[in-house]
């Protein structure tokens, strides 16, 4: 009986590492209508699925956006370690902030 009780444990507490680890945006976010992915609405999996950003990078994104509020242009991800002028430069041609108010530029 103790075995199984361990097992158990031992099953739910990998359950809720899993569930910690890949992030609060359990909801899939709407692809862009120009299909560019939305900095401030997509999931970890989402931004993971770009080239050159894996699941740690992409969750630091998510983070960054989670404490600071949504981001403002492209160009603030390079306040996110891990992105540098060279990985922003090969990136943003797939990505925006989403709508913005009239006269701005996504």
């Amino acid at each position: 009986m103790k075995k199984s009780m361990r097992q158990v444990a031992l099953g739910l507490a990998f359950a809720i590492a899993f569930l910690a680890s890949s992030g609060l945006a359990f909801a899939a976010a709407a692809p862009a209508p120009d299909g560019k992915v939305n900095i401030n609405t997509a999931s970890v999996e989402q931004l993971a699925a770009l080239p050159g950003i894996g699941e740690k990078l992409a969750a630091r994104i998510v983070e960054q956006r989670q404490k600071s509020g949504s981001f403002k242009s492209v160009q603030e991800l390079m306040t996110v370690r891990g992105i540098g002028e060279k990985n922003l430069a090969k990136l943003e041609p797939q990505l925006t902030v989403g709508e913005t108010a009239k006269g701005g530029s996504k």
